[in-house]
Parts: structure tokens; sequence; C-alpha cells
């Protein structure tokens, strides 16, 4: 669609939908259709449905459906019907829209545009295997469009079991796609296709005509995959006599070999994304540049400047990469911009998880301003944890790294390689003697005086003395972390205090 034609569309008029399956979690495809529906509604002022498409009684599950509604919901995606708030279209999952489809199924059978067939699936996969074997495409013969209306009583009435067939024209379907123009079908390759398992059963492609014209769909967004879809139900609508409604057909997400998106490159669902760390306006930015491109070098987008920047005509035709090192760094960046306050708010149930502290419960059964350390059962106060995460602002790309990076912070003591301590080759007894010097140096540093300014203007002159930094940094950093690296000494010994930085020294003096 030309940049002219979408001007065209009055404020207002637009109304698109998403229609998931809930048969398994939400992943990125679904995610970044629904985001494309929501701001292509949104940029013209219209609505964006959400429909359940759950007719696969077998595989459909309540919990599923809650997922996918919480997983959109936590990216920012709004929907002004669906089955959680209902609207004037309802109802919103397939299964309780069983009556409407009877309505027009038994229409195109009266019309003579539909019939039974009562072909066993011994028969449909024998003429399958034969037409293959020849070099056809598998179609149906259309051996029961024949059957006089005697013959087919005479079938339901002995409850013999069948498929609803439509009656396929033959001719050429075209029509005019979004994103990729003008699109050509023969039909004649299609053979006369299955609309229902029973009257109130309809199969996907006569569900969703039916459900898209009673929910007044005017715009058709999704997956380059349902572009075979796309014919088969334009006939469906013409049969009807529904209006067509404009399709754009959204290009595939591959990996970074090029082959279609899968877990083996790091796709994993939007709940698993959530779980590991990202955060929400991080994961909807990189989904919104996967095959959308503004046309500028600018990559940070929130969902408001999304709304205004985005276009359809914008959108790729080829497959869009998934590339995970550009989603971290994109997370890292969203991270940095948190306040200290959020940020350890976002971070603190990962340190909860791994058993690391445990809120202290107030009287009234609420956290208050205190955590318990698990492993030593002190206090810690909000603060004091808001310090220790934000000195790891700056390097995390998921929340999920928090634990790693800080655990040394929450316990009683460190247990590491004396190797570890050693820097360059210089020997034990060097090392012994520094940590013994510096463990006098700190311990004439008041209380009141242990500021992160003075520690390092104290340290960092004795290390001059020496000549070689390292050979009182190293053996510092690793004596308060037990880490080969971690954030800096004199941050970790201003977050830790005089009393606790004192201790671990001590400890690696024992381990050397």
């Amino acid at each position: 669609m030309m940049e002219e034609d979408l001007k065209l569309i009055s404020p207002g008029e637009v109304r698109v939908r998403i229609a998931p399956s809930p048969t398994g979690h939400l992943h990125i495809g679904t995610a970044r259709t629904a985001l494309f529906n929501y701001l292509f509604a949104k940029k013209h002022e219209g609505s964006f449905i959400l429909r359940i498409e759950d007719t696969d009684v077998e595989r459909s599950k309540k919990e599923w459906e809650q997922k996918i509604i919480e997983g959109l919901k936590w990216l920012g995606i709004e929907w002004s019907e669906g089955p959680d708030i209902g609207g004037d279209y309802g109802p919103y999952r397939q299964s309780e829209r069983r009556e409407i489809y009877s309505k027009y199924i038994q229409k195109l059978l009266k019309e003579d545009k539909a019939y039974y067939c009562f072909c066993s699936k011994e028969e449909l996969e024998s003429q399958k295997q034969y037409q293959m074997s020849i070099g056809e495409p598998p179609r149906y013969s259309g051996k029961c469009q024949n059957l006089s209306p005697q013959k087919v009583k005479e079938y339901l009435k002995a409850k013999k079991p069948f498929i609803i067939r439509f009656k396929t024209p033959s001719k050429k379907i075209v029509f005019q796609d979004m994103i990729r123009e003008k699109i050509e079908f023969d039909t004649a390759l299609f053979g006369d296709l299955c609309i229902a398992k029973s009257l109130t059963d309809p199969l996907y492609n006569l569900a969703c005509v039916i459900d898209d014209f009673e929910m007044k769909i005017t715009h058709v967004i999704r997956g380059e995959d349902h572009i075979p879809n796309t014919p088969k139900q334009i006939l469906f609508q013409e049969a009807l006599g529904f209006p067509q409604p404009k399709f754009a057909h959204l290009p595939l997400i591959l990996g970074p070999d090029r082959s279609k998106l899968s877990k083996r490159h790091g796709a994993i669902s939007i709940t698993e994304y959530r779980k590991d760390g990202y955060l929400a306006e991080a994961l909807t930015n990189f989904i919104a540049l996967l095959s959308w491109n503004p046309g500028t070098e600018r990559e940070v987008f929130s969902m408001p400047s999304l709304i205004k920047e985005f276009s359809i005509e914008k959108i790729q035709k080829s497959g869009a990469i998934f590339n995970i090192t550009k989603l971290d760094w994109m997370n890292g960046f969203y991270i940095r911009q948190k306040s200290p306050e959020k940020l350890t708010e976002y971070c603190i149930p990962y340190l909860v998880e791994k058993n690391l502290i445990e809120p202290e419960l107030e009287a009234e059964g609420l956290p208050g301003q205190f955590y318990k350390i698990i492993e030593t059962g002190e206090k810690i106060s909000l603060k004091r944890l808001e310090k220790i995460i934000s000195l790891y602002q700056e390097r995390l790309k998921k929340l999920s790294e928090i634990p790693e990076l800080t655990h040394f912070f929450f316990k009683g003591k460190l247990e590491y390689d004396k190797e570890l301590l050693r820097w360059k080759d210089i020997e034990d007894k060097e090392i012994k003697n520094i940590l013994k010097k510096v463990k006098k140096i700190l311990s004439k540093i008041k209380s009141e005086n242990w500021t992160e300014k003075n520690l390092t203007n104290i340290l960092m002159a004795e290390a001059d003395k020496i000549g070689d930094r390292g050979k009182i940094l190293w053996p510092l950093r690793v004596s308060l972390t037990g880490e080969k690296a971690s954030a800096g000494p004199f941050e970790v010994a201003t977050i830790l205090g005089k009393e606790k930085t004192l201790e671990r020294l001590n400890q690696s003096y024992d381990i050397l």
C-alpha cells in the first residue's frame, strides 16, 4: 500500500486483530505481529482486537490463554476489545462462536457452494499418494460433489463420518498486499477445500473469514506463512458476499544462519525472556526493529515514539535477522536508564530466588525496608541493596545476572584458590606482607571517614609508592570479592564497611 493510500484512511476507521491459539507460549513472532497491529491501529486512531482461536479443543488450554494475555500486557500492548474485557462484536473466543459459524456453513450448503464429503481417510490418503506419484499436486477429486440429495440424507441418517467441502471455482485470485504488492494464485491447484468438521466446527480458514467479517476487521496484518491461506480466504469472502480486508504479510524472523528462527538460535517465549531479566520496553523496542526500519540510524524507541514513527511502507520484504547480541545491548541500555530505586525493585526477586536474601516482614505481613542475608542472618537495608546493585548497573545486560555479579556481598566467608590472590609472579610471602600493610592502613581509618574517595586517595598513594599498583589492588580486590573479575576494590570496600573489609583481609591471609 502506497503512502498516499494510507492517508485516505479516516481516523477511527481501522480495525485490526491478533488471533493467537492458546496451545503454547507467546513467542517472538506472534508478539511482533501483535505489536505491528497495535502500532498500526494507534497510528490511525483505530481499534486493536484480541481474539482467541481455541477451536483445537485437545491442545487449547486456559493457562496458555492467560500466559498470552499476560505476555502482551507486559510488553505494553493493550487491546480495546477481547475475551477479558468484552466488546460490541464478541464473543472473542472461537469456542464460544459455534452458533455464528453454523449460520454461515448452512448458508454455503443451501446455496450449493459447499457439500458433504463422506470419503474415508484411507481413500483420501490413497488418492493423495497416487497424485504425488505421477507428479501432480495433491487435491481432492470432487467425488462427493455429485452425490444425490437422497444419498446425502441416507449417509447423514446412518451417521457416516463426514467433512464439509467448499466448491472451489477455477479462477485466478489476485490481491494487492500492503507489503509485497501484487500476489497471484491459481485456484485450480487447490481442489475442493475442506472448510468444516461439522455444522458448528469450521476449520481455520473459514472461521477466520467469518470472525473477521463479524468483527468488522479492515486490515489483516500477519506473518508471510499465511500467504497460502489468503487466496482461500478470499474465495470464502466472495462466496459469502463479504468485503475483502486489506492484507499485509510480514517477513519471517530468521536466525543468524538465515534459517527460520527456533530455540537453537536462542529464541524463547516472552515469559522466559521476562524471567531471564529482559525489560519489557527493551524487548518491545527490539521486536519493533525486526523487519521495520524507520529510515534513520535511530534504534531506541519508546512506545509513544514507535506509534508516531510506525508505518507499513517501512516494513521490509526480506526476512528479519534475530540478533541476541543486539537484544542484550538494547536491554543493557534500558537498564542504565533506570533509577537506582527502580532497578533495585527489579533485581531483588532474582536475589531472593537464588537464596541470597529474604524479606524481613513487618507486623502487617508486608516487606519492610530491610532484608535478611540468608547465609549470615544479618539485616541489610534497602538503601544498601541499592548501592550494591547500582555498582553493576553499567555492566548488566540482563537482570538475572545480578546474583552472580553480587553474591560475594551476601557471603559470610569466601572460598577461592589462593592462586587467585597472586599478582603476576610475586611470592606468597610478599602477598602476605602487602595484605598486612593494607590491613594496618585501613584499620587506622575512622568509620566516619570510610568513604570511597578517602579509601581511593589513601590506598592509591600507597600503591604508587610501590610502583606497581596491581601488587596492592589485585590481592585487595580478590580478598574482598573472591572473584577474578568484579567491581573495583574501593567501591566494594565502601559498601562492605570497615569491619567486613578487615574480616575478609584476615580470611585471605588465612587462605595463603
